[in-house]
């Protein structure tokens, strides 16, 4: 696999969080804690990125990630080109690395890539310059890196002893790399036990998460958790006879006020957005005294400031 640190060990590209350590992990993090500002409060702002251009290549939607992408650059003094997929000259027939040649070429020296099709991300990595940067903002249903790790930085904040964790993820994990991505990470952050719940139509290839216990009976996955992540519907990934119907699902599967009694009473929910309100997961839930679904996406963007100062350290020398 490509290598994501240079000969230092510091970070270069960030594609996966699969083959990452513990102490980089934890780096990123306490980098990340240092840009973290509650609402309410004036955004951390700095200069590490004055002179460097982000180019955001979204080839999907995306709300939370790219415009937290966005500000990250921004706020570090960056340039920020968004670049609109359905009217650029890829409408056209232009390949994707013609595309990346192109914005090369105007000095954009950090792309910020979302992609349905696997493997995108590490072929652009492959063939930019060596200056350029990649990062990867969502690669099919493989992997979220960025997710992944403001989802740890978000139960940190609650529960900082992974090793005594039982994290129960629900939803649609078949098709989830942000389920795939925070497998990554609590696994290496050591998590005592991560449960997966899905009915069996979205079950995934368990290989995929080693160490991962499954069971379609959510009350069963959610006794004494202390971490509950429910996941969206990828209905974009699904074939139309494959969908769920929206009612049975939330009857199975949802997350309510009354199913999460099972879990402990300090328990975190947590959900990356978009949320389905009556399918995935309650309004009471989701709007509760339990959830932290707002502190995740506001540690997406300390998150995101972190990882574009590191990749610019390594560029520095």
């Amino acid at each position: 696999m490509l290598s994501q640190f240079d000969s230092g060990g510091r970070l270069r590209h960030l594609l996966t969080l699969e083959t990452f350590t513990r102490p980089q992990i934890v780096d990123i993090l306490d980098r990340a804690e240092t840009l973290l500002r509650p609402p309410g409060q004036l955004p951390a702002r700095g200069a590490g990125l004055a002179g460097r251009s982000v180019a955001n290549l979204f080839f999907e939607p995306s709300t939370r990630t790219r415009a937290s992408f966005e500000l990250a650059a921004k706020r570090l003094g960056g340039d920020v080109l968004n670049l609109d997929v359905s009217t650029s000259s890829r409408a056209k027939g232009e390949s994707l690395l013609d595309t990346i040649y192109t914005l090369q070429a105007m000095q954009c020296d950090i792309f910020v890539v979302r992609d349905a099709q696997a493997g995108v991300p590490v072929y652009i990595t492959e063939h930019v310059a060596p200056h350029v940067r990649v990062l990867n903002a969502g690669e099919s249903h493989l992997n979220h890196p960025t997710q992944g790790l403001l989802d740890m930085m978000t139960i940190r904040h609650h529960k900082p002893d992974f090793e005594s964790l039982a994290v129960t993820i629900v939803g649609d994990i078949r098709h989830s790399r942000v389920a795939r991505s925070a497998a990554h990470a609590l696994r290496i952050l050591g998590a005592r036990e991560v449960r997966l719940v899905a009915p069996a139509p979205l079950k995934p290839d368990l290989e995929e998460f080693p160490g991962a216990v499954y069971t379609d009976d959510l009350d069963a996955g959610l006794a004494d958790a202390d971490v509950v992540m429910a996941l969206r519907i990828q209905k974009e990934r699904m074939a139309e006879s494959d969908i769920p119907d929206a009612e049975t699902y939330f009857e199975r599967f949802g997350l309510t006020t009354a199913r999460l009694k099972a879990a402990r009473p300090d328990a975190i929910v947590m959900h990356p957005g978009p949320m389905n309100r009556n399918v995935e997961i309650s309004p009471e839930v989701a709007d509760g005294p339990q959830s932290v679904i707002e502190e995740q996406v506001n540690c997406g963007v300390a998150v995101r400031m972190a990882v574009l100062e590191a990749i610019v350290q390594s560029t520095n020398d």
